[in-house]
């Protein structure tokens, strides 16, 4: 099993092809196999980089007894230095679109390129995220559930939470990918599930403007109304950013129609090259 020893954890990887990187970042509570369908795809003409975050899948657990984005975005710096990998291409879905963003504020001139995959902009940037982080779920209040839930019970709680803010199939339409994230999360240490949903209350916007590399947002065309605002909002601070959307996908679209998303992002990368 490939590992590498990076902040004190060893973190499991993949690495595939030959080339320029590509570094693809899953979305919280996953794993690195949500990027099948690219993993199979990119590796035939880039070298690719995947794994398991801090918390998740292989990777497993820390001994930190907190979380934050700047520990995931610590994580993707060591494991390049690592690998020996310089400037990549980095490439987030969801949450990892998030950790991809800190990445790229933080070691503007080690990133080649980003794309941004639904990603958020902040936790509480909307009304509709103030209401729910700040009024319906407040972070004490997330913190007592998770204690005094099982993973599995909170699990459902927080898929019946985001249907109801986001939409019925808000995730996917694809069962499948459904049944898959919900394994992930089911099989997650609690402790470690407790210290990802704190990382990600304390995710707030970052000086995006400092991101200097070419930039692509996309977007499932069913996504839910306020990721579009996310996505407008880092449109907005990137400069020179641009976006493209994914027809009749949602917010797992790489996924859904892997075919136009490896589309989309190879016709971005042949765009900067």
């Amino acid at each position: 099993m490939p590992t590498v020893l990076i902040n004190d954890l060893d973190h499991y990887y993949e690495e595939a092809g030959k080339g320029e990187v590509i570094i693809f970042v899953h979305g919280a509570f996953a794993d690195r196999r949500i990027w099948e369908p690219q993993w199979q795809y990119f590796r035939l003409k880039y070298r690719v980089v995947r794994y398991d975050l801090r918390g998740h899948g292989q990777t497993g657990g820390s001994s930190l007894e907190h979380y934050s984005m700047a520990s995931f975005a610590n994580d993707l710096a060591a494991l390049m230095d690592a690998l020996e990998i310089d400037a990549p291409i980095i490439c987030g879905l969801s949450w990892g679109g998030s950790i991809a963003q800190a990445y790229a504020v933080r070691y503007p001139d080690r990133i080649k390129a980003l794309v941004l995959a639904g990603s958020m902009a902040a936790i509480d940037l909307t009304l509709t995220d103030k209401l729910l982080c700040h009024v319906l779920v407040p972070r004490w209040l997330m913190s007592l559930l998770i204690r005094s839930m099982s993973v599995q019970n909170f699990t459902h709680f927080s898929f019946k939470l985001a249907r109801l803010s986001m939409g019925k199939y808000w995730l996917s339409r694809d069962e499948h990918a459904r049944q898959y994230l919900e394994q992930c999360m089911y099989h997650m240490d609690g402790n470690e599930y407790l210290k990802i949903w704190e990382a990600m209350y304390g995710f707030h916007l970052f000086p995006l403007e400092h991101i200097t590399c070419p930039t692509l947002m996309l977007n499932g065309e069913l996504e839910s109304r306020n990721t579009f605002q996310h996505s407008k909002e880092i449109l907005r601070r990137i400069p020179g950013a641009k976006a493209k959307i994914i027809p009749e996908a949602q917010h797992g679209m790489n996924l859904e129609e892997p075919q136009q998303f490896n589309k989309l992002v190879e016709q971005f990368l042949q765009s900067i090259s």
